[in-house]
């Protein structure tokens, strides 16, 4: 992590990703429809950054997003958070890293944000909305707005959410008992002008992307819609940790070809190496991931 990491120009905006952890994961686990011979036919783009030389595991990372427009500095999603008890997950179990230093790196001190824009309330999209003060889960960014689908929000009152309602407790709950939080309401839309929520539910219930537009250039953070660059092209393929996967991939194709119509520039949650791109078409009617 000792290079800066690089920063993007969407119109005015400043984008630039923050790294909180990568690693690996068993392709087959990630993709119960997996077929073997589509990565080998891809091996030439995924080897090394996005998948093993074997093609045998999926190369992942969490990371946030720093965006500073109109003199506001905007945090899109907060990673897995430390010291935050993850029974169910190895990965995100009790970690210890240096976000907060390497936020500092590229200029970010937790008083500065703004925004705290979150497309999902799972694990690694949420952790650093609170850190571990004196024993209690406190807000992070104390002067920001967090703002989450109101769906989302409702879904951890129902025993669906019984096995991960300590990230609601540890992770959400303060900021909204703080009077942080904003909920954007299931129809997505505005939550102010340049700033657009779109619903892309089926990997969560009240799933969004959201879209940032500067100058005539938009730049779209899909969440996970798509984990990994080999669903662009293979959008048929659901992660394992989608909750309704038909639902997934229908928003998938939705927003793939959001993208790709509006020649928007995507900043992806969990690709490895670089994580920015654009979505086009290809002359079969699928679509093609390019790399910026």
């Amino acid at each position: 992590m000792s290079k800066r990491p690089h920063t993007y120009r969407i119109g005015a905006a400043e984008i630039t990703r923050v790294t909180e952890q990568t690693f690996a994961i068993d392709a087959a686990r990630l993709f119960p429809d997996l077929d073997p011979a589509v990565l080998h036919a891809h091996a030439s783009w995924l080897v090394p950054e996005h998948a093993d030389p074997a093609l045998t595991s999926a190369q992942l990372s969490v990371h946030t997003w720093v965006v500073r427009l109109d003199g506001r500095v905007i945090l899109v999603d907060t990673a897995c958070g430390n010291d935050k008890d993850r029974p169910f997950g190895a990965v995100f179990h009790r970690l210890n890293t240096p976000y907060l230093e390497r936020l500092a790196a590229v200029g970010v001190q937790p008083e500065d944000v703004d925004l705290v824009l979150i497309t999902h309330l799972h694990v690694d999209h949420v952790g650093w909305n609170t850190r571990l003060v004196d024993g209690q889960w406190t807000p992070t960014f104390p002067n920001a707005r967090y703002v989450f689908g109101a769906a989302e929000r409702a879904f951890y009152a129902t025993p669906a959410a019984a096995n991960r309602m300590m990230v609601f407790e540890d992770s959400v709950l303060p900021v909204i008992r703080a009077g942080l939080a904003d909920e954007v309401a299931d129809e997505g839309g505005a939550y102010l002008p340049g700033i657009r929520f779109l619903p892309t539910p089926g990997h969560s219930v009240g799933h969004m992307s959201i879209e940032i537009a500067s100058e005539g250039h938009r730049a779209l953070f899909w969440g996970d819609v798509v984990h990994h660059p080999i669903q662009v092209s293979t959008p048929s393929w659901s992660s394992s940790f989608c909750a309704d996967p038909i639902q997934a991939t229908a928003s998938r194709r939705r927003i793939l070809g959001y993208a790709a119509d509006h020649d928007a520039t995507v900043f992806s949650s969990h690709f490895a190496g670089a994580s920015a791109g654009r979505v086009h078409r290809d002359e079969r009617g699928g679509f093609e991931w390019r790399f910026i």
